[in-house]
C-alpha cells in the first residue's frame, strides 16, 4: 500500500508541473518554488548570490574599471540576513526535491562554507564537493591576495537514505575510461559563448560555462528527468539541458535576464532520444547474480576462476558458490566472500577480480555477467 501511495503522489506531482517544464517563470526564487509541487523535481542546480561584500570600484593598474558583481541582487545586509535567504531557499528546493533528487550548489569562498552548514542543518546528505579549476581566472588586481582561481560545487542528496542518480560510468567514459575526480578543470565563460547585454557588455556577471552544467546533467540526471535552476540568470541550465534531453525549470527575477535567457534557449536545437543516451549506470543495471552466469551455461560447474596474474584459484560449484583453498582446507563460498577470504581483505568485487580463461587469456567474469544482461534485454 505505502508504495502504491508512493506512485499515485508522484503521479499527482509530475501532472502539476507539467505547466512550468521548459519555462522561465518570473519572480522571486522562494515565492515561486513554494507554487511548486512537492517532490517533483530530480536535480536542482543552484547558483545563488554569493554575498561578495565588495567595497568600492575595482580597476586595473591601467585604471580601468573591473566588470565585476556589484548588483543589488548580491547585497545583503549582514552574514545573518544571507544566513536567512540561505536557509529560506533551501527549505524550499528540499521540499521540491523527489526523494531520490540531489542538488548541486555553486560558490566561492565568501558563501559556500556558510551554505554548506545550512545543507547539513537542513537534513541533505553531502556526496562530494568539486573544485572547479578555473584555467583563465581573473587576475588579483591589486596584488593584496592569492589570484583566485577556482569555485566549490556541493552535490548533496536530499537525505542519507536517497538513492540519487550518479552515471558513475558514463563519467568514466568521457574522462577516457579513468575515473572522474572531484577537480575540475576547464576554463571560465568566454568568447562567443558569453552573452551580450546592452552597449555590447556581460549580459550577465556570473554566466557558468555550458561544460560545467554539460559535466553535471551528463553525470547526474537521465533523459527526460527535470532540472530546477531556481537562480536561472543568462540560462545555461536550459540551454543545456535541452541540449540532452532534459527538461528544465527557470525561475528569474531580473527582466533583462529573462530575455537574454530565453533568446539564447530559443535557438538551441534539442537532443534527439538516440542522440542523448549516455554510457548505463551498473547501479540501474538488471541485477545478475553468479549463479545465473552458471545456470545459462556461461560457466559451467567445475570450471577454474583465476584471480590477477592467476595468483588465486578457484573452481566453480552447481549453485553458484566457489571453491577456494584455504588455511585449514578447501572453503566454500561466494565470489565476493571468497575473493575478500583469498586476499586477507575485508570486502572484494567478485566480479572484477575472479577471472576466466579464453583463447585470448584472462577475462573478468564482469563480462559475462555483460553478456547475461544483454540476452536478458533481448528476450524482454
Amino acid at each position: 500500500m505505502p508504495q502504491k501511495k508512493l506512485t499515485a503522489d508522484s503521479n499527482r506531482a509530475g501532472d502539476l508541473l507539467k505547466p512550468h517544464l521548459n519555462k522561465i517563470i518570473r519572480g522571486d526564487s522562494i515565492e515561486v518554488m513554494s507554487n511548486l509541487p512537492e517532490a517533483s523535481v530530480d536535480l536542482i542546480f543552484a547558483d545563488p548570490p554569493y554575498n561578495l561584500q565588495l567595497g568600492g570600484e575595482l580597476t586595473r593598474p591601467d585604471n580601468s574599471r573591473v566588470d565585476g558583481v556589484d548588483d543589488d541582487w548580491d547585497r545583503f545586509d549582514d552574514f545573518a540576513s544571507y544566513d536567512r535567504f540561505t536557509r529560506d531557499w533551501l527549505n524550499e528546493a528540499r521540499r521540491v526535491l523527489k526523494p531520490d533528487g540531489a542538488i548541486w550548489v555553486i560558490g566561492s569562498y565568501h558563501n559556500i562554507f556558510r551554505v554548506g552548514a545550512t545543507l547539513q542543518d537542513l537534513g541533505f546528505w553531502i556526496l562530494n564537493d568539486v573544485i572547479w579549476v578555473k584555467t583563465n581566472p581573473m587576475p588579483n588586481f591589486r596584488g593584496s591576495r592569492l589570484t583566485n582561481a577556482h569555485e566549490t560545487l556541493i552535490w548533496a542528496g536530499k537525505s542519507k537514505e536517497t538513492r540519487y542518480t550518479f552515471n558513475y560510468n558514463a563519467l568514466k567514459t568521457a574522462n577516457d575510461d579513468l575515473q572522474m575526480r572531484s577537480d575540475w578543470t576547464m576554463p571560465i565563460c568566454t568568447g562567443a559563448e558569453r552573452l551580450k547585454g546592452v552597449g555590447g557588455g556581460k549580459a550577465h556577471p556570473t554566466q557558468k560555462p555550458e561544460s560545467l552544467l554539460h559535466r553535471i546533467l551528463i553525470g547526474t540526471t537521465n533523459p527526460g528527468d527535470v532540472v530546477l535552476d531556481p537562480f536561472f540568470g543568462s540560462g545555461t541550465t536550459g540551454a543545456v539541458a535541452k541540449k540532452l534531453g532534459r527538461h528544465f525549470i527557470g525561475i528569474e527575477r531580473e527582466p533583462n535576464y529573462i530575455e537574454a535567457a530565453s533568446k539564447r534557449i530559443s535557438a538551441v536545437k534539442p537532443g534527439a532520444k538516440d542522440d542523448v543516451a549516455t554510457t548505463p549506470s551498473r547501479r540501474t543495471a538488471t541485477r545478475v547474480p553468479f549463479g545465473t552466469i552458471v545456470e545459462q551455461g556461461y560457466l559451467k560447474p567445475g570450471a577454474t576462476l583465476y584471480a590477477p596474474r592467476r595468483k588465486h584459484e578457484a573452481k566453480v560449484r552447481p549453485d553458484g558458490s566457489i571453491v577456494v583453498r584455504g588455511a585449514d582446507g578447501p572453503v566454500q563460498g561466494s565470489i565476493h566472500k571468497m575473493g575478500a577470504l583469498v586476499q586477507k581483505a575485508e570486502a572484494c568485487n567478485g566480479w572484477t577480480y575472479w577471472h576466466f580463461e579464453e583463447k585470448s587469456g584472462l577475462k573478468p567474469i564482469d563480462f559475462l555477467r555483460d553478456k547475461a544482461r544483454r540476452r536478458l534485454k533481448t528476450e524482454s
